[in-house]
């Protein structure tokens, strides 16, 4: 007797590029995501193995959809970068993002940051900050084995994998880069750019108008039958 058995394909694993939460809760956390995102993004921009991203769903665990976590910025030593619609860690030689930051808004307080702290030291996140900007508190966790210690002293601190320095000024936080200037906002960008040009450019009117009167002289001199002064 024949025993028929009966194959079924295994339905495929889904793991959504959103999870349908709006990246900020308001204009002042959005300028912030954007803000450390951005001059991250700068200061690793000649190296092609640190990938940087903000609000970027990320996939710890293969088979476990549900499993994951979307850091407002996190930085990944050792990965391409690249579009990527989500970071499924299993495609990414294993690799979880070593250093993650939350920016807080009036919807994600202490549950929800406890909540992703857990997340972060179970998934081998080596340096996690958080920052409130309503009332500039930052808080730093680094990892000592298998578990988060506090960063004790925010105020001059510099990230070991970063190189960045945060300064607590006015009651604000302030990041500078490795070479020492001060992350700023596109705006400021723009703003600092058009200072340096209109500084760039009156230099060169400048420059011209001293050439200008240079040439004006020789040809005074000229007239005058002088064409040669000895020094």
């Amino acid at each position: 007797m024949t025993v028929m058995t009966r194959s079924f394909a295994q339905p495929e694993i889904v793991y959504p590029d959103s999870d349908g939460e709006p990246m900020a809760d308001n204009t002042l956390q959005y300028q912030w995501i954007t803000k450390i995102k951005g001059n991250l993004e700068i200061v690793f921009k000649d190296d092609p193995q640190v990938f940087v991203a903000g609000d970027l769903l990320w996939y710890p665990v293969e088979g476990k959809p549900k499993i994951r976590s979307a850091p407002d910025t996190m930085v990944v030593f050792g990965r391409p970068k690249g579009d990527r619609g989500s970071y499924m860690q299993w495609l990414e030689n294993n690799l979880p993002p070593q250093v993650a930051f939350e920016i807080l808004s009036p919807g994600n307080r202490t549950a929800r940051m406890t909540e992703k702290a857990a997340f972060y030291q179970r998934y081998g996140v080596e340096e996690y900050y958080i920052y409130d900007p309503d009332d500039g508190e930052v808080s730093g966790f680094l990892r000592d084995d298998d578990v988060f210690v506090p960063i004790p002293e925010m105020h001059g601190w510099v990230s070991p994998r970063l190189n960045c320095r945060f300064e607590i000024n006015d009651g604000q936080l302030q990041m500078f880069r490795p070479d020492g200037s001060l992350f700023l906002t596109e705006v400021e960008m723009a703003e600092q750019f058009e200072a340096e040009r209109d500084r760039a450019n009156a230099e060169r009117d400048r420059a011209n108008a001293e050439r200008d009167r240079a040439d004006r002289l020789a040809d005074r001199l000229r007239q005058l039958g002088v064409s040669d002064v000895d020094a």
